[in-house]
């Protein structure tokens, strides 16, 4: 029998996920020629070329394809030729997951293969070739991540699907830790509340008893309260030679006359410790409750934040502070100024406000009256006021003191310009506040918005910002941002400052 022709692609080894495009090329000895297409057993084109030549025969969808030639030659007999078979297969595999998410402990990593079945419409079950991405995931962490199933085909088509996956650890340790904490908050909350009993009982007889003459025992805030204050003590020893300590000392010597607790500034730093590490401990008992630990970076900013909680209330009660001894003050000079318009001296003047003005101010004008009485010149009892408090008005009335010792005149006059200028500054200040007040609003917005905006994120999407603190290029846009928030906060206040 002669030969009708050749197919250039007459063998495939396996299916592919390609077009084919298969030349059939007749023999010279042939004189017309026909082609047939089946697609699964099934005849879907036939066609008679015009001339007897090479025919391009494009097989692209999905199937299984033979191709039959009908051969006519030249001394009329006919022939027939048939290629092997072609499959083609485009469809992806399909992977069915029984759970959207996986909660699993680290020792039960077979359950995540378990959770997933895959079938193929030409291979069918392919559940061996299901493969995951659980080696590049971090076990160690209690954190939501994404765990990939890819699954590929034969003819090389792959599919994937992702889920949730959260790795439980070993959490044994941690509820012997919670009963250990919960046991001793029952046994704390047991003695507050039989000692708030005992108070009770105390308040309800005390009517009926008669005090001993002894010293009054110490409250139970009392107690707490030394009970602390030699610990600061015992801290702030560690801190006498260290340089850092002095330097950053010096900047907290203002918040001692509003501090009760603390008698020193390596005082105040041991106690900015203390509420850092207190901060650190409650936050890692919450987290204990939640079956999580505290991050590296979690631990070096609530430590962080902590250690300046002290600072915010000190300088919201030092601000309070000045605000009321500038006041007193003002008080001061209108009492001294009425003493000396009614014939007194400047001695008794002192001695007038001291008793008429009670609190820190109060308390100064005493020690005044004091020094005087025991001989000190009136200059140097006003220049160690002056540094004592610390106010600009009290320097002005100090020099002008001085002045009038030394060159006489109209003290009275001197008092009534003092007065006057001091409730003409203290009105400029309060009207520059009611105009600036809406300025001070707008920045104090957007100062405190990105914080807003990220504690709603984190609410919506706990997760969302760990790219900040775990990649590279997360830590450089943080310090990034950071330094141009705290640039934004020094511009600001350069041009919101204002001195009179």
């Amino acid at each position: 029998m002669m030969e009708v022709g050749k197919f250039n692609i007459n063998n495939l080894n396996k299916p592919v996920n390609k077009t084919l495009t298969v030349v059939f090329s007749p023999y010279q000895n042939v004189k017309t020629f026909t082609y047939e297409i089946y697609k699964n057993n099934k005849l879907i084109t036939s066609s008679v070329p015009s001339v007897n030549k090479s025919v391009s025969i494009v097989l692209n969808e999905t199937g299984e394809y033979i191709i039959k030639i009908n051969a006519t030659f030249q001394d009329g007999t006919t022939s027939t030729l048939s290629s092997n078979k072609y499959i083609i297969d485009k469809e992806k595999p399909e992977i069915i997951i029984n759970e959207s998410s996986l909660n699993i402990k680290t020792n039960e990593i077979d359950k995540i293969i378990k959770n997933a079945s895959a079938k193929d419409n030409l291979d069918k079950n392919v559940n061996s070739k299901i493969k995951t991405n659980i080696n590049s995931l971090n076990k160690k962490i209690d954190k939501t991540q994404k765990l990939i199933y890819t699954v590929e085909d034969s003819a090389g088509n792959i599919n994937s699907k992702e889920i949730n996956i959260n790795f439980i650890q070993n959490n044994s340790y941690m509820f012997i830790i919670q009963s250990i904490i919960v046991s001793i908050t029952l046994i704390i909350l047991y003695f507050i509340n039989k000692y708030r009993k005992a108070l009770k009982l105390e308040k309800r007889i005390e009517p009926f008893t008669v005090k001993s003459l002894k010293e009054s025992e110490l409250s139970l805030s009392e107690k707490l309260i030394k009970k602390y204050q030699n610990i600061t003590k015992k801290i702030s020893k560690n801190f006498d030679k260290s340089i850092f300590v002095k330097k950053y000392s010096k900047k907290l010597e203002k918040y001692l006359p509003v501090t009760n607790i603390h008698k020193t500034v390596n005082d105040i730093f041991a106690g900015k410790i203390i509420t850092a590490f207190i901060f650190v401990i409650i936050a890692f008992i919450i987290q204990l409750f939640r079956f999580k630990l505290l991050e590296f970076y979690e631990i070096i900013l609530i430590f962080t934040f902590g250690f300046f909680v002290l600072d915010i209330l000190y300088f919201i009660k030092y601000k309070v502070f000045r605000w009321k001894l500038e006041s007193d003050f003002i008080a001061a000079i209108t009492i001294m100024n009425n003493a000396f318009k009614s014939g007194r001296s400047i001695t008794q003047a002192i001695e007038t406000v001291s008793e008429e003005l009670s609190g820190t101010m109060g308390r100064e004008f005493n020690k005044m009256s004091l020094e005087l009485l025991y001989g000190l010149e009136l200059e140097v009892v006003f220049k160690r006021f002056a540094q004592r408090i610390n106010l600009e008005e009290a320097s002005y009335l100090t020099a002008s003191l001085t002045i009038l010792n030394k060159t006489g005149g109209d003290i009275i006059k001197v008092f009534d310009s003092i007065e006057r200028n001091m409730f003409d500054k203290r009105k400029l200040r309060l009207e520059l506040a009611s105009l600036t007040s809406g300025s001070k609003i707008v920045v104090g917005v957007l100062l405190g918005m990105p914080f807003f905006f990220c504690l709603v994120i984190c609410l919506i999407n706990p997760d969302y910002f760990i790219p900040f603190f775990t990649t590279t290029i997360g830590i450089i846009l943080l310090i990034f941002m950071l330094i141009y928030y705290i640039i934004f906060i020094v511009v600001v206040r350069k041009i919101m400052k204002v001195v009179i």
